[in-house]
């Protein structure tokens, strides 16, 4: 009996064989998709079931233009190429949700997150768990991600943005083209990371 219950062949689609695309082909990602990716990715868990995570789904070719010129240089190519490219952001006035998110406490927003230097922390945290459960989306629905963090954050922000939303990561997304993959660079072993007290 395996230690997981998931399918070897979903292990395999979600981590082990995943891999960071750089090159795509051309076949679109269609907004259905990423609808399907969004319905999957909304059940991460976060602290208060907070969801401060936001998407800009980068699709017009002038969108497109903006996006590359706060690029870091080697990201310019394959963020160009892609067939669809996100911006994933936190919204640090997530709080105004929580009534809604959290109904036996909506309080929360007022007695937890009043002051804007907790709610930024917060919404830093809990949207980066969230974008990692994005990535695992994109990879349920086949396609292959392309996350970097590779670009001037201060200029994405203004170009893309708001100062009530902080850039996380750009995420290409695609069906991965030719030589799509770099070499598989090592991973720690179980002994180096796990401890037990």
């Amino acid at each position: 009996m395996s230690e997981l219950a998931l399918h070897p062949a979903a292990q395999d689609l979600l981590f082990r064989q995943a891999r960071t695309a750089n090159t795509f082909t051309t076949e679109p990602v269609t907004d259905q998709q990423v609808r399907a990716i969004y319905d999957l990715v909304k059940y991460a868990p976060t602290a208060y079931n907070q969801s401060p995570l936001r998407i800009v789904l980068v699709r017009t070719d002038e969108a497109r233009e903006r996006l590359l010129r706060h690029m870091a240089e080697g990201n310019r190519p394959k963020t160009a190429a892609a067939p669809l490219v996100a911006i994933l952001a936190a919204d640090n006035e997530f709080h105004h949700e929580l009534p809604t998110l959290l109904p036996h406490f909506p309080q929360a927003k007022d007695v937890l997150f009043a002051d804007r230097p907790v709610r930024e922390e917060s919404a830093l945290v809990n949207a980066t768990l969230q974008a990692a459960y994005f990535i695992l989306g994109v990879r349920a629905a086949g396609l292959a991600a392309g996350p970097m963090t590779g670009f001037d954050f201060p200029g994405v922000r203004k170009e893309f943005l708001d100062d009530d939303h902080t850039p996380l990561m750009v995420v290409n997304i695609g069906h991965p083209g030719t030589n799509a993959w770099f070499p598989r660079a090592p991973r720690l072993a179980y002994d180096e990371v796990v401890t037990t007290a």
